[in-house]
């Protein structure tokens, strides 16, 4: 089953994606996008480190997460990608647009074909006003297309907020 996890900053999306990678009773390999560019960043990862199973294999990729997801899933396994909008921020400070085509469509190419179970966890940034940023503006236009595009290719989505999970699409939640 591949799986969208949608939230705002601290709706519970990570928790939640978590929990039901450990109730998958697969082998877990979570797939981290983060870099730890200041002290702030490098104390959530810590955070977020911490309360995962000691046993969950970590890969850390901030910008080829198809080629990732292609080199370690299987059947029987579960990959988890936390999250979605850092590696879009990374693929952004590269300045590169076709390195960004060619990542994002790499992404969209290899979902449908990965074996075993994919859960993605990305921030929903769309819900608030307008920035005034031109960048800020493109990384929210980006983000929101690639939540469509991701949509219409997992089985399940889900919205959180507050904790709370929303299924948008596809089976209920156990």
């Amino acid at each position: 089953m591949k799986e969208l996890i949608l939230g705002g900053a601290r709706s519970g999306k990570s928790t939640l994606a978590e929990r039901l990678a450990l109730e998958s009773g697969m082998e877990v390999t979570y797939l981290a996008t983060a870099a730890p560019a200041d002290g702030e960043m490098a104390e959530r990862i810590a955070r977020h480190r911490a309360r995962r199973p000691g046993h969950w294999t970590l890969v850390e990729e901030p910008v080829a997460l198809a080629a990732a997801l292609a080199r370690h899933a299987a059947g029987g396994r579960c990959l988890l990608v936390d999250c979605l909008t850092l590696w879009l921020t990374n693929l952004l400070a590269l300045e590169d647009e076709a390195r960004l085509a060619a990542e994002r469509g790499a992404l969209l190419e290899v979902l449908p074909d990965l074996p075993g179970r994919l859960i993605l966890v990305s921030n929903e940034v769309g819900l608030g006003i307008v920035p005034v940023n031109g960048l800020a503006r493109r990384f929210r236009d980006e983000a929101g297309w690639l939540h469509q595009a991701l949509a219409a290719r997992c089985e399940r989505v889900v919205f959180t907020a507050a904790g709370l999970p929303l299924v948008l699409k596809g089976p209920p939640l156990a």
